[in-house]
């Protein structure tokens, strides 16, 4: 059931009630994939690699009036993470000549929960091509950033606990994996599901060691609502959806992940006490605002924004996508919800970090 009063008590909680008056965090530190990341893919002499769409117009356009790395017109999750609390917009971490005590991405497009090793053995490493899995971003951090954020000792550690650390998603592209290699799919992607929130959990466990106090996780999204799977695996057989036209395999995959999830999260949580985990519930969020945009401030559900104008159900088309010649753009992307099929836009990440802060889909709330 959509929860109508989302937006009413998002602007209560920014306009300083409750926790929001005095929570503050010295820096935020994020790990995920192209749902948050903030330029990692595009970092370098070079920029964006040729074959990156979201490295060209009109990614950025909304806010940024520029392409910036980020995979939607405007900023990501995070970054509204970041206005709220008055920090900088969180820089890529293998940016160089930046300071990152005041935050830093480890996100990057492609990433994924397990090592490529894991992929390759299962004759899926044909479908993954980043090298950010989890484990790696975390050693980027530990590494490269800590050093020059906080030193080594006790100090580093005061510094971290009053940090905010956001570790993900994770999930989306290890499933990825199996669903788009020919001869896989779902059977194979709901088989290793154990295996990804295990490898999140440990993660997080990492990220505590090393004196994170203050960790958000979240769930997947509701992959059988997205434009590129509803236009990519299309059935004839009506079972195959549920009432309202998602495909329910590819849901209840989600689901099946974020079960586990909230179940490892709250052992987490009797096993440190000291410690705020924050389960952000991504499934839920996203769901209602695909049956509900209006409660949002949005418009559109599931039409996409920029891609295949005015073709299929939803703008998307797998050879027209966003950022190519073939494709399109709408003029009001703050009505959307979908940017390109994939990702969001500016304004439901808005939405979406507004749930998390005030708790309507975030357990506890960050600001609670």
């Amino acid at each position: 059931m959509v929860r109508a009063a989302v937006l009413i008590v998002f602007l209560l909680s920014v306009a300083g009630h409750g926790r929001s008056q005095t929570q503050s965090y010295n820096a935020i530190y994020s790990f995920g994939d192209s749902i948050s990341d903030t330029g990692n893919l595009c970092v370098g002499p070079g920029g964006c690699p040729s074959w990156d769409d979201t490295g060209k117009p009109p990614y950025g356009n909304t806010h940024f009036g520029r392409p910036t790395g980020r995979c939607t017109d405007g900023r990501v999750i995070v970054d509204f993470l970041a206005e709220r609390f008055g920090l900088p917009l969180l820089p890529p971490s293998k940016a160089t000549g930046v300071d990152f005590r005041k935050g830093a991405n480890m996100a990057i497009v492609g990433a994924t929960a397990m090592d490529f090793e894991f992929f390759r053995s299962r004759g899926l490493g044909g479908s993954v091509w980043s090298d950010g899995s989890l484990g790696t971003q975390i050693l980027w951090f530990q590494q490269q950033l800590m050093p020059s954020i906080c030193g080594t000792g006790a100090d580093c550690k005061s510094y971290i606990r009053k940090s905010l650390f956001v570790v993900g998603e994770f999930g989306g592209n290890d499933y990825n994996a199996a669903l788009f290699t020919p001869g896989k799919g779902m059977a194979e992607a709901r088989s290793y599901v154990p295996q990804v929130v295990d490898r999140i959990t440990s993660g997080v466990e990492v990220l505590i060691g090393l004196g994170a106090t203050e960790l958000v996780v979240p769930g997947v999204l509701p992959i059988g609502c997205f434009p590129v799977y509803l236009t990519l695996y299309p059935s004839s057989n009506k079972a195959d959806y549920d009432e309202t036209g998602y495909l329910r395999s590819f849901n209840s995959l989600s689901r099946y992940h974020n079960d586990l999830l909230k179940q490892a999260v709250s052992g987490l949580r009797s096993k440190h006490a000291s410690v705020r985990l924050m389960y952000a519930d991504f499934y839920a969020q996203v769901t209602d605002m695909v049956r509900s945009p209006e409660t949002f401030g949005l418009k559109y559900g599931l039409r996409v924004c920029c891609g295949a104008g005015g073709q299929g159900s939803y703008n998307y088309n797998n050879g027209a996508r966003c950022g190519t010649a073939g494709a399109s753009t709408c003029g009001d992307p703050e009505k959307y919800l979908v940017w390109d099929g994939v990702h969001l836009t500016d304004a439901a990440y808005r939405s979406i970090a507004g749930g998390w802060l005030d708790g309507t889909y975030c357990s506890p709330g960050i600001l609670h």
